[in-house]
């Protein structure tokens, strides 16, 4: 329809360069996540899925030499991770790390009053909110009390992501390899977790950063994107997973010229 524009996406990557320590690992990567929808990002070790993570992230380790990051149209490139996670972006890391003496009521008071811009949740507040959501997403209500990721297994690790995604309530999810280190009960609880999370918030926009098609099977992707030596060189529907799958990523190497 004539003068009707289209929303702009949730997060869009605009030929995205950037390097480490002076060598290049992004090479002009495009993509765009509109609202509701999850695309998985899928590449081999090497590839540039943790840079891009990282990047996204805003850790100065990663300086971009080129191209622009989005979110909900505002340039966020050059913004600090708190500023980013204020404005509604949320990464789940692949290795969540453990923080000792913090416990997760607290760290989640504080992320939810920088997110939310509340200060003045008191912990009762917090507590009655991580409470519904421990048991929405199926998990033991003394989880909360116990100290960040210290003595966790990995499977419980990654619903504590979830579980901190759900109440940041963000617009765009960066999931990095969160079925790292899983087994298939701890996969299939993580997957559950998200839909609960999406259906709370159907608007959320989702990146999904894999290896493998397992998580696919919990998550469908409406797009696939595939990853190679720091480009994107190729992309379609769920097809492209499946043929990731069954041919591997050398199967979309380009030679060189």
């Amino acid at each position: 329809m004539a003068g009707v524009t289209s929303p702009a996406p949730a997060l869009e990557i605009e030929d995205l360069h950037a390097c480490v320590d002076g060598h290049e690992i992004l090479r002009g990567v495009t993509l765009a996540v509109p609202e509701g929808e999850v695309h998985a990002l899928m590449g081999p070790n090497g590839s540039g899925k943790s840079t891009l993570a990282n990047v996204l992230l805003g850790n100065p380790a990663y300086e971009v030499t080129g191209g622009r990051i989005r979110l909900g149209g505002a340039d966020i490139t050059d913004l600090t991770p708190g500023e980013r996670a204020a404005r509604g972006l949320f990464l789940g890391f692949q290795h969540p790390e453990a923080i000792p003496g913090v416990s997760v009521l607290n760290f989640l008071r504080q992320s939810m009053a920088t997110r939310l811009g509340i200060d003045d949740y008191s912990v009762l507040e917090v507590r009655l909110k991580v409470l519904e959501w421990t048991k929405r997403l199926g998990m033991d209500r003394r989880f909360i009390d116990r100290y960040l990721n210290e003595g966790f297994s990995g499977g419980e690790r990654k619903r504590n992501e979830i579980l901190q995604m759900a109440l940041l309530q963000p617009d765009v999810a960066v999931l990095d390899e969160t079925d790292s280190g899983l087994d298939v009960d701890a996969l299939r609880a993580v997957g559950a977790g998200i839909a609960e999370v999406r259906a709370d918030r159907p608007e959320l926009g989702i990146l999904v950063i894999t290896h493998y098609q397992r998580i696919l099977d919990h998550l469908p992707p409406d797009v696939v994107y595939v990853l190679v030596d720091g480009r994107i060189v190729t992309s379609g529907g769920p097809e492209v997973a499946k043929q990731v799958e069954a041919d591997g990523f050398d199967a979309f190497r380009v030679a060189p010229v």
